[in-house]
């Protein structure tokens, strides 16, 4: 499907088939204004929200600096550059330290981190051009307070900080920002396979007492990268009930 979008915002959401990202696209979705492409990485996604004509699903391993390439060149020639970067999407590897596999910590980040950082620098040549340029890196409030067995989710998220501030530093005079959403504990498949007993640890813990939606960081994000959230810049926002209070 080609969709006839070059003079419309065109937004590439990572991970947007599930979790945080698919609800991220489906709110961004409700703007006919808006082209959005996600990308995903083994199965098709199978929301109905993918039949809708300004929104396309790519498949992409963003591990890969190819496969991101061949990515940014089909969006660039089908529908026009991506001048809003959302980046959701990540895996997690949860084990003690002393557990912890070399290769899982390896994986985690470079899913988490190394992935991230690649697609940034692919988008941003486009971003300088235009002199403008959105990007929002999803991170976790894990990432700013720890979490026992998730030293490698936590290690790739808190990075997240220190790339999106340096982005701020290099690019701000082009207008372009970077800021972090830091979600708490939210109602995803990633938090319903820490099991049962974990969640309810966890939710002992939110002041609000309850898991979040995925809903709720949805639209933390769409705002981040609306014209009303113009002058906010290297921010950390947390969507977490109370759960990492100021972290």
């Amino acid at each position: 499907m080609v969709l006839e979008a070059k003079n419309s915002n065109i937004i590439l959401v990572t991970g947007g088939n599930r979790g945080i990202g698919l609800a991220t696209l489906k709110t961004l979705a409700e703007n006919d204004n808006n082209t959005l492409i996600s990308t995903y990485n083994s199965t098709l996604p199978t929301d109905n929200i993918f039949d809708r004509t300004n929104v396309e699903a790519i498949k992409c391993d963003i591990t890969s600096g190819e496969e991101l390439d061949s990515l940014f060149l089909k969006v660039k020639e089908d529908f026009g550059d991506p001048l809003t970067l959302i980046c959701c999407a990540g895996i997690t590897k949860d084990a003690l330290i002393l557990r912890h596999k070399d290769s899982d910590f390896e994986k985690v980040i470079n899913s988490n981190l190394n992935a991230v950082y690649m697609t940034v620098r692919r988008a941003i040549p486009a971003m300088i051009k235009a002199r403008f340029g959105r990007i929002i890196l999803v991170s976790s409030v894990v990432g700013f307070m720890g979490s026992p067995g998730q030293i490698s989710y936590a290690a790739s998220k808190s990075a997240m900080l220190g790339m999106a501030r340096s982005i701020v530093r290099e690019l701000s005079s082009r207008n372009i920002t970077a800021n972090v959403v830091a979600p708490g504990a939210i109602d995803t498949d990633m938090l319903k396979s820490a099991g049962d007993k974990r969640i309810q640890e966890m939710t002992a813990l939110i002041p609000l007492g309850r898991i979040g939606e995925a809903q709720e960081v949805a639209d933390t994000i769409c705002f981040l990268v609306s014209e009303k959230a113009s002058y906010i810049n290297g921010a950390v926002i947390t969507v977490d009930g109370g759960l990492g209070m100021g972290y």
